[in-house]
């Protein structure tokens, strides 16, 4: 195992590794900006180094540093999270260059998985089930609406590279298609250095679940079930529970096996999740594969006892899962939200001075929080905050604590998306379990508008 370990990332994120290093007695070394010197993870770390600036382009993405940092402080391996470089093959390759393990799949995979124009071909080969939609780039608004026209609208136009949600939008007709096309590319290009765009057939009332995956170097392949992460505000998830309220067992043996025949495929090591677009019938489509540890990692976590990220260090170190695909079990279900610092109406940004912070405590409760009374939320980064995980016996229990969880939250001198949240749990869709990628139009936004 590791003896110290370099964490290329900051905020609750950054704390999670921090707290399992410790645990298993591994040294760690915290990157941060010069907004982030009072950040918790930068006290909580056995070292921190100031890499720059408070925009990333000049601190979290500074490759150059970063890696200075790791010879600096004799770090033998990099965990780089979620977000900023977790997913750049081009760190990941720096790493290994630099004579420092990335904790993570290998460069030239997580490269094949970026584009998720080159994704879609690699399922498609692995026997994996993709969406009715192009395998190649759309030159340009022209092509786009020859193809739209093929496929049959309402079509979903996608950026080939980045996530999050940037680059993508629903497009009802032909008359929105070339305005949107020019618009998103343009979005893309700006955000990811490329504006590479494509189409696939647009799946109504569909359901956005994933399935997570660990594999070692020694050959064992286990899928840890999966994630419904249909409730959505801008195409980036808020709400997400194990195992789904939706599949049913035989759906859900299909999708397990359909994500070790992918993960074979590309020869993927580490941590990993396949995520897939499921229609009203049942019918699944793979959608992307994120190459990383995921936001929503701790319901998988609560459901089947396994700490993630000493998986992963396990992996890197070389050393084999202490489990198997036949050894795991579900127990129980778990539903995390995210809390954002954000209007709980427009969802813009709302950054300031925390003046009042309280987290919910009780039976089956988690927080992973990035702030603490007092701290500042900044324009620099991303406004996820903190997330609220529940585990109960039953998704009944769950839903039962994380309403009283939500309700007990504190949190004053900003804003967030608590209130929200809170409606989105209470509702009585939620509750019986109907959460489609349209959850958040149909029962709140369509509210607020009345």
């Amino acid at each position: 195992m590791f003896k110290k370990v370099l964490i290329a990332n900051r905020g609750e994120i950054a704390r999670r590794i921090i707290r399992t290093c410790k645990r298993l007695g591994i040294e760690t070394v915290a990157v941060y900006s010069e907004a982030d010197a009072e950040a918790l993870h930068v006290k909580e770390a056995t070292e921190a180094y100031c890499i720059g600036k408070p925009p990333v382009a000049q601190s979290y993405l500074n490759i150059a540093r970063i890696l200075e940092v790791a010879k600096e402080s004799g770090a033998e391996a990099v965990h780089p999270g979620y977000g900023l470089l977790s997913e750049n093959a081009s760190f990941a390759e720096a790493c290994e260059q630099a004579g420092l393990t990335f904790i993570g799949p290998s460069a030239g995979v997580i490269a094949s998985m970026g584009s998720k124009l080159e994704a879609r071909k690699t399922m498609k080969a692995a026997g994996v089930p993709i969406v009715e939609g192009v395998e190649t780039a759309v030159k340009d608004a022209e092509e786009a609406l020859q193809i739209a026209a093929g496929i049959g609208y309402p079509v979903m136009l996608k950026a080939s590279a980045g996530g999050g949600g940037i680059g993508m939008q629903l497009v009802e007709s032909e008359k929105d298609l070339t305005q949107a096309f020019e618009g998103n590319q343009k979005r893309a290009a700006s955000f990811f250095g490329e504006g590479t765009m494509y189409l696939e057939r647009f799946i109504a009332e569909a359901h956005h679940i994933e399935v997570q995956i660990i594999v070692d170097t020694h050959g064992t392949i286990v899928p840890l079930f999966e994630r419904e992460c249909s409730i959505q505000r801008r195409n980036q998830k808020v709400v997400e529970e194990a195992p789904s309220p939706f599949i049913s067992a035989a759906t859900r043996q299909k999708m397990l096996d359909a994500s070790v025949k992918a993960v074979e495929h590309i020869g993927y090591v580490n941590a990993g999740t396949i995520e897939y677009l499921v229609d009203d019938e049942q019918n699944f489509y793979f959608l992307e594969m994120n190459t990383r540890l995921q936001v929503e990692h701790p319901v998988t976590e609560e459901i089947t006892g396994v700490d993630l990220v000493e998986a992963q260090l396990i992996v890197a170190s070389g050393g084999k899962l202490g489990f198997t695909r036949e050894t795991i079990n579900q127990n129980g279900h778990a539903i995390e939200v995210r809390i954002y610092a954000e209007n709980p109406t427009n969802f813009f940004p709302s950054p300031g001075t925390i003046s009042k912070l309280a987290l919910p405590t009780g039976d089956g409760v988690r927080n992973e929080c990035g702030v603490y009374e007092g701290g500042a939320v900044t324009p620099f980064y991303d406004p996820m905050i903190s997330k609220l995980i529940v585990w109960g016996e039953t998704r009944e229990v769950a839903c039962e604590r994380l309403i009283k969880a939500l309700e007990a939250f504190v949190i004053e001198g900003i804003q967030t998306n608590i209130p929200m949240l809170l409606k989105t749990v209470s509702h009585e869709a939620f509750l019986a379990g109907n959460t489609t990628t349209k959850f958040v139009e149909h029962y709140y936004l369509s509210q607020l508008q009345k």
